[in-house]
């Protein structure tokens, strides 16, 4: 059992650890260092050697008469066998002892770790731990991730120097001599502690707990939620590649999901989401783990649903849509209890998978209003993201959001201001306070135009011009050489829908705002089509939609000919069907180039060229339908929702006679 750890890690051998810790004599004082040359030690991560120390932050510096340190005095009482509970005394420096007499209740642990989540600094954690007189070993794990969380910033702690504090080294200490004492949940708990606080995966304790810990996983008798913490552990210190994971995966896999319990299933769904269930690996316990979810989502907190969520956009789980929707019924119930970070995740997974229901639609319009001008900005942002992804009008999100907008724009970053005002311009929406939001915007751009990423720029200020806001004042600047040099990002070309938005804010300029007479956009940066891959600026035709248009077409113009159909005009713009007339109104051949007095434009708007759950155009659409009408065409809007009330074929030639020619009698030929 433990032989296998010792041969995967030859240092073990080197240190001299044993099974089990050797019996301290009473008030004596354990140093730190096991090397017989006296190494210096690092107290900040409880190293041997100070060559091998915290991830990314390095030992603190030691100083000269530092070069041998001592934990706290370790206490035994020989007349009790030993438990896994550590007892704190209130003395000035921390002292422990372990003790089955004083073994906390599970009323006294519940209350522990409330306090300890209530700690908002490392002092508060260490300070309460002072203030108890036993805590198990469980507990004292919680609290060492609780300094975790306040102390973790990306892969390095903020202040290292936190481990150098009493309590927190006589804690560790102890976790190390008695690690063969300790429960398997808080073995394993605190190990995954250690590998939080980013302590060396060689240093004595370290090596102590991963020992103990094979052993235990050899005896195979650990829980799916202990498993999946040793999991988590092992991952953190040997990556992917780590042995003992694969035991713990080969464990996990050989258990029912469906016999699991809720807090099984959810750690499960962690550790294969921390890096371990990446390429596709272990999908048949994924999809039995899926199955067994549709079944408890109804039991599912906030923090469950926001967890679980997350880990299928993280694990690319497309196929589990059921679970998707199941999860989206139960978010509607959590919306006014999700924190910031959960609904953000929530949000982000509904527009990764492209699922939204009315009901969560409608749970969202009656919070939104309540939370837009206390959540987090980025929590704000992800809202309207969501709503413009899905195409989603709401007045009352959109008036909220704007309303909270012009209060607290001046603290967001350029991104979140961007990722704001673009899905107004996306939806085609004018709030009531639109005076007011675009002054703040503009005020925004005037003070820090240059904090702004190129292609966020850009997309905010096409995002103005969509709703008939334009900016002059700053596109200068964007159709100079050196912003233009920026949107090349390296040296490669600018892609389509880039140059599609570049040629239609010039566009916008010369037709809407004649009196522009900044600097031109370049030739070489303008484009002849606006249908791009992305669909960005101008959406194509609905095939289904345009097949019934153009057969009624046919019947009451008397042949084919007679119209175009998609025709790239001069302007960039595609055209559903053209057709033209000379001056005294007779309808010319679609190949005619003489004598054509009128052009008529028809936009065959399909499902998609609209809001989900409003016929309102999009903003692309409704640019459209602005630019053509300047450009001299007659436009005649053909929308999905009037074609689906059409019979038969004598009423769609009905209607079409009537939507075009509207002024005229038709004779029948």
């Amino acid at each position: 059992m433990a032989l296998k750890l010792i041969q995967r890690r030859p240092l073990l051998r080197q240190l001299g650890i044993q099974r089990y810790p050797p019996v301290v004599p009473l008030c004596s004082t354990r140093l730190l260092s096991s090397s017989p040359a006296a190494q210096p030690s690092c107290v900040a991560c409880l190293c041997t050697s100070a060559s091998r120390c915290i991830h990314k932050q390095g030992c603190l510096k030691l100083q000269p008469d530092s070069r041998v340190r001592s934990l706290a005095t370790i206490v035994r009482e020989p007349s009790f066998v030993a438990s896994s509970s550590v007892g704190l005394h209130k003395d000035s420096v921390p002292r422990f002892r372990l003790t089955q007499l004083h073994r906390p209740t599970a009323a006294e642990e519940q209350a522990f770790q409330q306090r300890l989540e209530n700690c908002s600094s490392s002092r508060q954690v260490f300070k309460l731990l002072r203030t108890v007189e036993i805590i198990s070993d469980t507990m004292a794990a919680a609290a060492l991730h609780r300094v975790a969380d306040l102390e973790q910033d990306g892969n390095a702690l903020k202040d290292p120097a936190v481990l150098q504090n009493d309590t927190i080294t006589a804690l560790c200490s102890q976790l190390e001599q008695d690690s063969g004492r300790l429960t398997d949940a808080g073995l394993v708990s605190a190990l995954l502690a250690c590998t939080r606080l980013f302590l060396d995966p060689w240093s004595t304790l370290m090596v102590r707990l991963v020992s103990e810990s094979q052993e235990r996983l050899d005896g195979r008798q650990m829980s799916v939620g202990q498993l999946c913490s040793l999991g988590q552990a092992m991952l953190a210190m040997e990556g992917r590649g780590s042995v003992m994971l694969d035991e713990v995966m080969e464990q996990i896999q050989k258990q029912e999901p469906a016999q699991w319990s809720l807090a099984d299933l959810q750690a499960v769904y962690r550790l294969l989401q921390s890096g371990v269930g990446v390429d596709g690996k272990y999908r048949d316990l994924l999809n039995a783990m899926h199955t067994h979810a549709v079944t408890v989502t109804y039991r599912m907190n906030p923090a469950a649903v926001s967890g679980l969520l997350s880990a299928l956009v993280t694990l690319k789980q497309t196929q589990a849509m059921p679970l998707v929707i199941s999860l989206c019924k139960q978010a509607v119930r959590h919306i006014p209890h999700f924190t910031d970070d959960e609904l953000s995740l929530v949000l982000v997974a509904l527009m990764h998978f492209g699922h939204s229901d009315h009901y969560f639609v409608e749970a969202m319009e009656r919070y939104v209003p309540k939370m837009a001008f206390t959540s987090h900005p980025e929590t704000v942002t992800k809202v309207m993201q969501f709503f413009s992804r899905r195409n989603i009008l709401s007045p009352a999100v959109f008036d909220a959001v704007a309303e909270s907008f012009v209060y607290r724009a001046d603290d967001y970053s350029t991104s979140q201001v961007a990722r704001q005002i673009v899905p107004f311009g996306k939806l085609g929406y004018v709030p009531p306070n639109a005076g007011d939001l675009f002054r703040k915007v503009e005020s925004i751009l005037r003070t820090r135009f240059s904090h702004f990423q190129p292609r966020m720029l850009l997309n905010l200020l096409h995002a103005c011009i969509l709703v008939e806001r334009f900016p002059v004042n700053f596109v200068s600047k964007v159709f100079s050489s050196f912003f233009l040099q920026q949107l090349e990002d390296g040296g490669t070309k600018i892609d389509r829908v880039v140059l599609a938005q570049l040629t239609q804010l010039y566009m916008t300029l010369k037709l809407e705002c004649p009196f522009y007479e900044g600097p031109r956009l370049l030739s070489k940066y303008r484009i002849k089509s606006f249908l791009t891959s992305g669909h960005t600026v101008e959406s194509p035709v609905d095939v289904h939609l345009y097949h019934s248009v153009k057969s009624g077409l046919v019947d009451l113009l008397g042949a084919r000919s007679y119209f175009g159909s998609r025709v790239l005009t001069p302007y960039c713009y595609t055209l559903d069907v053209e057709i033209k007339l000379d001056e005294e109104g007779y309808v010319l051949p679609a190949s005619h180039e003489d004598d054509v007095y009128k052009r008529i434009a028809i936009c065959i708007d399909g499902p998609k060229r609209f809001s989900t759950n409003k016929r309102q155009l999009l903003g692309k659409e409704a640019i459209k339908h602005r630019h053509l009408r300047l450009l001299g065409y007659e436009v005649v809007q053909i929308p999905f929702y009037e074609m689906e009330k059409l019979r038969n074929r004598t009423s769609v030639v009905e209607y079409l006679h009537q939507k075009i020619f509207p002024h005229s009698y038709r004779l029948s030929w």
